[in-house]
């Protein structure tokens, strides 16, 4: 009897399992139609690069390798061609510096800090000609090579400043800071006799006025970086590239593709007081528009000019999002690095803001903020 009724369990089973086979079956199966999206480009199409300005440090370009970060910025220093007597600008010492980059797998893609453009030619001194002749040498050397891109300042004497280089942040780690107030009974400068902002424009405009000809005809594209901190003076001696107006100034001194800027965002961000500050996306598409932005160092700050400190990227006061997604409406295709990152856990703060952590970090969040703008705006590639 049991016997039986199992098996007539079975015969009810299998009958179910095909009334439900069959119902599947019958109903017609439709694919929905969903849009392929475009391949999205890798880091906008952007060169991504790190900042080497101690040379070859095989740690941090392994792990660079490893991101596929492969742009290299840095200066020209002879001893890296092996040819440490030799003058910067010269072709074999480019030459020998690039080589030595390349074999570690790096290209070198901008010179950041560029020989034969010192105090001199920033404050119009004796022997500023030779400086300017040099640095037109520089030039046609670097782009027989194939790089194109310089960036200055155009700050003498004082360069970057800062008044604190190990506060601590987020988590403990230590972030650079700048407070006026810590510097206000510093001794002045006299010796480069009466200095003012209009002698400063003065000594640019000269400047653009010999160079940018040149790097016209040379293909080379010259990126001036804001003075940073972005005060009037420091010590007594003047300081111009301080507002987005300046800039603005700097273009309109001499109308060229070949003069234009290192977008600093985090130089731009300090800009102005507690209440009046760079709005650094509309600055961004207004740079951008003029095709001006030839380089771009992407960080953030809290504060204003004359008290501000480094942050992480993710914890500044700039709409970070917005702002790379400025890069990508103005069509902007250049070199772009991290810059002045926290020193983290595990790395000494031996080079304040270089810290190889703080790069991984940043390298990490800005690939995020690139894929995320790059999706977005993704097209649909068409079915037909």
């Amino acid at each position: 009897m049991m016997a039986r009724n199992r098996r007539d369990f079975l015969k009810k089973g299998a009958a179910t399992v095909c009334i439900a086979a069959g119902a599947v079956s019958a109903i017609p199966l439709v694919a929905k139609q969903v849009p392929k999206m475009a391949e999205p480009m890798q880091d906008m199409g952007l060169d991504m690069c790190l900042a080497y300005f101690w040379g070859i440090e095989p740690r941090k370009v392994a792990l660079a390798k490893q991101m596929n970060v492969l742009g290299a910025v840095g200066g020209i220093n002879p001893a890296m061609a092996g040819m440490p007597d030799t003058n910067a600008w010269d072709l074999a010492v480019i030459k020998g510096v690039q080589d030595a980059w390349r074999r570690q797998g790096l290209n070198l893609r901008v010179i950041e800090g560029p020989p034969s453009l010192g105090t001199a030619i920033k404050l119009g001194l004796p022997g500023r000609d030779e400086e300017i002749a040099h640095f037109i040498t520089l030039m046609k050397n670097l782009a027989s090579v194939g790089i194109d891109t310089i960036c200055y300042n155009w700050m003498p004497v004082i360069n970057w400043a800062r008044t604190t280089l190990d506060r601590p942040s987020r988590g403990g780690a230590l972030v650079s800071a700048f407070d006026i107030e810590d510097i206000s009974n510093q001794e002045k400068f006299t010796e480069f006799g009466p200095l003012s902002p209009e002698i400063m424009w003065e000594n640019l405009a000269y400047f653009l006025r010999a160079a940018i000809p040149e790097a016209e005809k040379y293909g080379v594209k010259l990126a001036l970086h804001p003075d940073d901190p972005p005060i009037d003076e420091i010590r007594g001696i003047p300081r111009i590239m301080t507002s987005v107006k300046a800039f603005e100034r700097l273009l309109d001194l001499y109308p060229s593709p070949s003069n234009g800027i290192t977008f600093c965002q985090g130089s731009f961000a300090s800009m102005g007081t507690n209440n009046i500050g760079v709005d650094i996306p509309a600055t961004i598409r207004s740079f951008g528009k003029r095709n001006a932005i030839h380089f771009v160092h992407f960080r953030d700050v809290r504060g204003h000019a004359t008290n501000f400190e480094e942050t992480f990227h993710d914890d500044g006061k700039t709409d970070m999002y917005e702002a790379m997604k400025c890069y990508y409406e103005v069509g902007y295709k250049g070199p772009i690095r991290p810059d002045h990152v926290p020193t983290m856990e595990g790395d000494p703060n031996d080079k304040p803001g270089y810290s190889t952590i703080g790069t991984l970090f940043a390298i990490g969040y800005m690939r995020g903020l690139m894929e995320g703008v790059v999706k977005e705006n993704a097209k649909p590639i068409s079915m037909q």
